[in-house]
């Protein structure tokens, strides 16, 4: 009985064996990156009366970036946020109407309060990135005297700077309520837990 020859050229036949190799290659990669990404803490504050929060939840990646300032505004403009200033976190509750925030720590560690009256206290390092949506209080309640975070923003978004004085609200709440959600996360771009997490809390809130 003959045998039936295969129709496949033999250097075809070999390409076609290193582009799957290739693939599977690329494929565990993938795989390996998703399994690396590194859910973060989530907390949704309610209005603190003179500082009103945001019904999207406050977003903390520990340990989720280098602790150099150079890399992690290179992570934030690869994920699509723009980094704006290296700086510290003010030493009085403050908040942003206008624009969504992200800080990354480079250097040192402080003790922030996030959410005001209604939030909570977290210990922060180098490495940790926080995700503020527009609204949401914070203050540095205390620092290492080496502590520094990068800042930035989503394209297109500018940060006012407000202390939850009187007459700021209700102009404020219509402010946040037009800040446009971000189409990114600056940690692990379009497919990272911001979207995600964000998209679900609008739909709940009708924003």
């Amino acid at each position: 009985m003959r045998r039936e020859q295969n129709t496949l050229p033999r250097r075809h036949f070999i390409a076609t064996c290193l582009l799957a190799g290739m693939a599977g290659k690329a494929f565990s990669k993938t795989t390996s990156m998703n399994a690396e990404m590194k859910p973060p803490r989530s907390i949704v504050f309610p209005d603190a009366g003179d500082i009103p929060n945001s019904r999207l939840p406050l977003l903390v990646y520990a340990s989720a970036a280098p602790a150099d300032a150079d890399a992690i505004e290179a992570l934030f403009r690869r994920n699509g946020w723009q980094p704006a200033w290296r700086y510290g976190v003010y030493p009085f509750p403050h908040y942003h109407s206008t624009a969504h925030e992200v800080l990354g720590v480079y250097r040192g560690s402080a003790r922030i309060r996030l959410g005001h009256s209604a939030g909570r206290v977290f210990d922060v390092k180098a490495g940790d990135v926080i995700v503020i949506p527009a609204g949401v209080g914070h203050e540095n309640l205390g620092a290492s005297e080496d502590f520094h975070v990068v800042g930035g923003y989503p394209p297109g978004q500018r940060a006012d700077l407000l202390r939850g004085r009187e007459g700021e609200r209700p102009e404020a709440d219509k402010n946040i309520a037009r800040v446009p959600l971000p189409t990114s996360d600056p940690v692990y771009g379009e497919s990272g837990p911001l979207i995600a997490l964000w998209k679900a809390a609008a739909e709940k809130t009708g924003e």
